[in-house]
């Protein structure tokens, strides 16, 4: 089993690295983070449901580990984070599904 406390402190550890050899690139993705005051449709919980969906679908631990943690900070309860998964696996099959049907387009238009 992943020691995902561990792995979160390893990770900022890297990343501060990082970040003092490139400081543009800590300070982009910063940019991106950061929510805009227009930012009042979302409550922060509903923000870090999302994250962790889409943190399955793009199969980054980084932002599993990051963002699990911010979510339970802002009260998402194991139920509802299952819920947000559900709909990750989901999603993850439905482009399996769609990309399979571009197999079968690319497969039609090979010509020899």
């Amino acid at each position: 089993m992943t020691d995902w406390n561990a792995y979160r402190a390893n990770l900022t550890k890297n990343v501060k690295t990082l970040a003092t050899l490139t400081p543009n690139t800590l300070t982009g993705l910063q940019t991106l983070e950061t929510p805009l005051p227009e930012t009042k449709h979302l409550d922060a919980k509903t923000r870090e449901l999302i994250a962790l969906a889409v943190a399955v679908t793009t199969r980054c631990d980084g932002c599993i580990a990051v963002h699990t943690a911010a979510a339970h900070k802002v009260g998402a309860s194991k139920e509802e984070i299952a819920e947000a998964l559900g709909v990750a696996v989901a999603l993850n099959a439905g482009a399996a599904l769609v990309y399979s049907s571009r197999v079968m387009e690319a497969f039609e238009s090979v010509t020899d």
